[in-house]
């Protein structure tokens, strides 16, 4: 479960609750989403995130927790915080911080960047590569020209390019979580009316591949199953007042079905 929210987050980049708070600034835009995760058709969890982008910085909040059935075989929290630069139509990651708990334990990471290069790595327990020797070794280049998953929630669209259609899709995300390096590479599939709770109007359909680059185990098989997966795809709604577009829906197979990450309700305010 805990695999399958990273690869959700890097897609959909978030799945969450939140609520910090963001100084507002010129042209600044919040964001409030909900939303349900199932399995196989089964609700399995729920997701809110929380976040602000202004004309010179961005922070997105959130918290994963699962319920029903689920929650009874595994109580499985996370939390996850990302904040950095908006300028030019980019984004570079500053800080991200993750904690993920369950019953027998609580994980912490911490990283700092700048620049698109991480600059410091955090880890409660810290993580020992030792212990690992069949995982392809992570390398300071591997550091540099990333982000972490959850900055993927904030994707910005090329200035004179719309908001809706090929140009919200056709990108590579390079993403570092702390612990792996891999990449999110999307194409346009074609664009669809929605209707949810605060939002009404076009989203974006992109497939998408995952593609692990170090720091895994080649022989995982759980790795092997999502490099070769190409029943991805995810749905981004436009954000009004700015040139970004943000994730509305994700599905993936994974090895135990069907998941799916769904907007009940879709919010943004100035």
């Amino acid at each position: 479960m805990k695999r399958m929210a990273i690869c959700g987050l890097a897609l959909v980049a978030g799945v969450a609750n939140a609520g910090v708070p963001f100084r507002a600034e010129a042209r600044a835009e919040t964001m409030h989403a909900n939303y349900r995760v199932s399995l196989i058709g089964l609700p399995i969890g729920v997701a809110v995130a929380d976040g602000a982008v202004g004309d010179s910085r961005y922070k997105v909040d959130l918290h994963v927790r699962l319920t029903g059935l689920a929650a009874m075989v595994s109580s499985l929290r996370m939390a996850l915080a990302s904040s950095g630069a908006y300028q030019g139509g980019a984004i570079s990651p500053a800080g991200y911080a993750t904690v993920a708990s369950n019953s027998k334990e609580t994980r912490t990471l911490r990283m700092a960047m700048s620049d698109g290069a991480v600059r410091q790595v955090e880890s409660s327990p810290a993580w020992d590569d030792s212990k690992n020797p069949e995982r392809v070794p992570i390398t300071e280049a591997h550091k540099r020209d990333i982000i972490d998953p959850l900055s993927a929630f904030v994707m910005p669209v090329p200035e004179g390019a719309s908001a809706v259609g090929p140009s919200a899709c056709n990108r590579r995300v390079p993403v570092f979580d702390g612990y792996t390096r891999f990449d999110v590479t999307l194409t346009y599939v074609g664009v669809k009316e929605v209707k949810t709770n605060g939002y009404s109007g076009p989203v974006t359909i992109c497939s998408a591949r995952y593609v692990p680059i170090a720091g895994h185990k080649p022989s995982n098989k759980a790795t092997q199953f999502m490099a070769e997966n190409k029943d991805m795809n995810v749905w981004l709604a436009p954000v009004p007042n700015l040139h970004i577009v943000v994730p509305y829906r994700v599905s993936l197979m994974t090895m135990a079905g069907t998941a799916v990450i769904e907007a009940s309700e879709l919010r943004f305010a100035p």
